[in-house]
């Protein structure tokens, strides 16, 4: 799996886990869904569909709150984190390599085109990215974090 693909099983996995089963078992009938204002269950399910397709599909039928589950997290940690301005953070409170070699390699897989040995630049960059990407891949992201 890629590395944002990483960040984003972290976040909405953790997101799956912690939300109290909201959505109807496997068993149930699939033309009938639970929330009024879904669609259609199978097309009301958003994919993630990140950038190294060789990663399992993650499925979740509601935008998943990225700030909330961060913030949950955070709460549980000790450490101060400053995830919402620091991808070093970010990746950090989520149990995550962030070494500046795992940073090239998101840079990387994310299309950075400045130059990587501007590593503070690149670190902006990167999270701005992160939040952008999370959002367009269903998760509910704050407006001031991906500006």
């Amino acid at each position: 799996m890629s590395i944002f693909g990483d960040i984003m099983s972290a976040i909405f996995g953790r997101s799956a886990s912690a939300a109290p089963s909201t959505s109807a078992p496997s068993s149930s009938t699939p033309s009938s869904p639970a929330k009024p204002t879904a669609s259609p269950s199978h097309s009301g399910t958003m994919t993630r569909e990140g950038p190294a397709p060789e990663g399992p599909k993650v499925e979740w039928s509601a935008p998943v709150d990225v700030a909330a589950v961060l913030d949950g997290i955070a709460k549980k940690n000790k450490q101060k984190f400053h995830w919402r301005t620091s991808i070093v953070d970010l990746m950090k409170l989520l149990d995550l390599d962030s070494s500046a070699a795992a940073r090239k390699t998101l840079a990387e897989e994310l299309h950075y085109t400045g130059d990587m040995k501007d590593s503070a630049k690149m670190n902006i960059w990167l999270h701005k990215q992160v939040m952008i990407k999370l959002a367009e891949n269903g998760g509910k992201v704050p407006d001031e974090l991906k500006h």
